[in-house]
């Protein structure tokens, strides 16, 4: 007589013939089969389709993984009798464990993002807040690890409570991928593919330990900065396309332009101040053309030198970090009256930014009083009496 014969002899047992798992919902990612109080008839099968696996499990203790094919449920199947063996069953009941499907389908295009920012230590720039926002897929790669620290009791899990634990942990390792790979200010916007890379090269594995799940692929969509970064960095761009070699040449451009665009409604004194500084640049340049080599189509104006790598430590109404002395100019450009300290190793203590050469040379003089702001004529010595 065979192990299941005996087990038939229970009369509250209900036998199953075949053991599957068949649903339309496509955001399951485990089930248990009911088993509860029924027996497993010998010569049933278990039936696991493409994008499955199945295990028993019985007090703690897993079978083998029953990948995608029929199994026929008897004495003569080494992995079901192994297991039986293992849990160190009861031949005189029904088997009271439980049956678990997974899918082993990918799970494609979950959302992930920053919901708090990620301190980012951009070199020139000092720490920065920084947001990310993308999409990622994953698949169930280990059943064991899954079934321990995911399933536990419950007779089924779906895909939006387990994607609210996954985005927190991703954005965890997002953060630490950022920092640890150095990449500079310029390359977080248009290099968002090698992000994308750089995760998974580094972080492919990050659900493995906790949920039993691999991350198949990363995708960053947008990278945000405060706006006062953003302001500063198209500044500096704005410098570079212009041929401005510091900031004041800057300041002077961006001048006359708004100044053209005003319809002579200008201070007359700010622009003719401003168009002589715009000429001295110009005829800088005009004069590096004409010491040029005779037919060539290339100007010899020296190209604007490039941005300091110095850094200075700020700390002022413009915030706190370590800044390159052009990114602290403009600090001081837009908040004159507040207070600007720098610091720089050797020296003895913080300095006000007039004291620090490389930084004043960068601000430019405060615009002239407007006529509002002029006092008015004196009155005449004497009074208006007439003799």
């Amino acid at each position: 007589m065979s192990i299941f014969d005996r087990i038939k002899g229970h009369v509250s047992a209900q036998f199953l013939d075949v053991i599957s798992w068949t649903t339309d919902a496509t955001d399951v990612v485990a089930w248990r089969f009911p088993v509860f109080n029924k027996a497993i008839q010998d010569g049933g099968q278990l039936v696991v389709r493409e994008g499955q696996v199945a295990v028993f499990v019985q007090e703690g203790t897993l079978s083998d993984v029953f990948g995608p094919g029929t199994y026929e449920i008897s004495t003569n199947t080494p992995a079901i009798m192994g297991f039986l063996d293992a849990i160190a069953y009861n031949f005189n009941y029904p088997y009271k464990g439980d049956i678990y499907f997974f899918s082993t389908k990918k799970f494609a295009a979950n959302g992930w993002g920053t919901k708090n920012p990620i301190i980012y230590n951009a070199e020139g720039f000092g720490a920065l807040e920084v947001r990310a926002f993308g999409h990622y897929d994953f698949k169930l790669t280990d059943p064991a690890v899954f079934l321990r620290e995911v399933v536990s009791t419950s007779g089924e899990v779906r895909l939006g409570e387990l994607v609210t634990k996954l985005r927190s942990k991703l954005a965890s390792a997002f953060g630490d991928m950022l920092n640890e790979s150095g990449l500079p200010l310029v390359k977080l916007y248009g290099h968002l593919d090698e992000l994308s890379e750089a995760m998974m090269a580094s972080r492919a594995d990050a659900f493995s330990a906790d949920f039993g799940l691999s991350l198949t692929d990363f995708i960053v969509e947008s990278i945000s900065l405060p706006d006062e970064v953003q302001k500063s960095f198209r500044e500096a761009q704005s410098m570079r396309m212009v041929g401005a070699g510091d900031y004041t040449q800057f300041q002077a451009a961006k001048a006359i332009r708004g100044s053209a665009s005003g319809g002579g409604g200008g201070n007359s004194m700010m622009d003719a101040g401003v168009g002589m500084a715009m000429g001295q640049m110009l005829a800088g340049q005009m004069a590096g053309t004409a010491a040029s080599p005779a037919g060539s189509s290339v100007s010899a104006a020296s190209p604007p030198p490039p941005p300091s790598e110095k850094t200075f430590h700020y700390n002022g109404v413009g915030g706190e970090g370590q800044f390159t002395a052009q990114h602290i100019a403009t600090l001081i450009v837009a908040n004159r009256g507040g207070a600007h300290n720098i610091w720089s190793a050797g020296w003895s203590g913080w300095k006000p930014w007039a004291e620090v050469s490389e930084v004043a040379a960068m601000v430019p003089p405060p615009p002239p009083p407007t006529d509002e702001e002029q006092p008015p004529p004196p009155p005449p010595i004497g009074g208006n009496d007439k003799k």
